[in-house]
């Protein structure tokens, strides 16, 4: 990455991956500035002095909680902003850290193994999130050979991860933490998909790689307007049995419970749905889950990173077994950290 990149723009709603290490050795100074997606004087301060921005900064929302102007406004805004601020600076590289749901799935009945590049695969959803990451990957395509201030052009790539895991996840702790409230048994969300979760390491090195080939002349010519899905070797699997795997040896056990057919509750997630737009004019009625979850967590949808590795040279840093063990070890630390809070509340 060289001594060019010597900042990084603090951004609340950074998503899940985006403060990791990837144990690199460097003695590249960095600048941590604080600031706003949305406030275009502070990106183009930002923006002054360096030569390739990796755009991470997103507002992950699968559930509909956060309003969705909120989302959209971070999301597409924010990136339209941050080009814009890239050619006022004239800024020559950009890296967009999009994701897998800006190519679906479009209904759990839809079947996508090992997916590629070549295929067509783009999401029909209007929930915020993947309607807002659609629209802002299409922006960063847009921009790409866009005529800097200087008179150079911008160059841009995008990165497809999928579910990301580490330790520190704001989602795999929100999973465990709820489990340790109910007695060690996991949620049942995602038993009829098939995914290949990223670790946080493999997704956070491709973009390193991205960095370094869109910066060379002999590779930039096939990556300049280019997406990769990054993935990795992590065993094709279940939400749910994911789940099971990096958190039963800490006692940790699915819900064998009886649940309602996939189909009946994509149509009672439609009836609700369908209330909340009713009572939209006078109620603000948040339904406990939606189509767009359901799909996404129960459809077969895998994508191969072969077109990554043939241009940026993306392999793996992390195995399996590897990214599973630093996991592991940091949920044992949230059920250790649950026992030591019960016995404080224990008379």
């Amino acid at each position: 990455m060289g001594n060019s990149v010597n900042w990084i723009l603090e951004i609340h709603n950074l998503p899940d991956w985006s403060c990791c290490s990837v144990g690199l050795q460097t003695k590249t100074k960095v600048t941590w500035l604080e600031g706003d997606i949305l406030d275009a004087q502070c990106l183009r301060t930002a923006c002054q002095g360096i030569s390739v921005v990796i755009h991470t900064a997103a507002i992950i929302d699968t559930t509909g909680i956060i309003q969705r102007q909120t989302v959209i406004n971070v999301n597409l805004k924010g990136t339209q902003l941050l080009l814009d601020a890239c050619i006022q600076a004239s800024v020559p590289f950009f890296i967009y850290t999009s994701s897998i749901v800006v190519a679906g799935p479009n209904s759990y009945k839809e079947i996508v193994q090992n997916g590629h590049e070549e295929e067509h695969h783009e999401t029909t959803w209007t929930a915020s999130y993947p309607y807002s990451k659609k629209l802002a990957e299409k922006a960063v395509f847009a921009a790409n050979g866009s005529t800097l201030k200087n008179g150079g052009n911008l160059w841009t790539c995008s990165l497809r991860p999928p579910y990301i895991y580490r330790e520190g996840s704001p989602i795999l702790s929100g999973i465990v933490n709820r489990a340790l409230e109910n007695n060690g048994v996991l949620e049942n969300t995602g038993k009829f998909s098939v995914a290949n979760p990223v670790y946080v390491g493999n997704a956070a090195w491709a973009h390193i790689l991205a960095c370094r080939a869109l910066r060379d002349p002999k590779k930039a010519v096939s990556i300049r307007g280019q997406f990769y899905y990054i993935t990795d070797d992590t065993p094709h699997q279940s939400y749910d049995e994911l789940h099971n795997n990096l958190t039963k040896e800490w006692g940790l056990c699915p819900d064998s419970g009886l649940r309602l057919p996939l189909s009946l509750r994509y149509w009672l997630a439609f009836l609700l749905e369908t209330v909340s737009f009713l009572l939209s004019p006078i109620y603000k009625y948040q339904p406990p889950l939606s189509r767009y979850l359901l799909t996404t967590s129960n459809s077969v949808f895998t994508f191969s990173y072969k077109k990554a590795q043939r241009d940026l040279g993306y392999k793996p840093l992390n195995t399996w077994e590897e990214a599973k063990e630093k996991t592991v070890e940091w949920i044992g630390s949230l059920v250790e950290k649950h026992k030591g809070a019960l016995k404080k509340k224990t008379p």
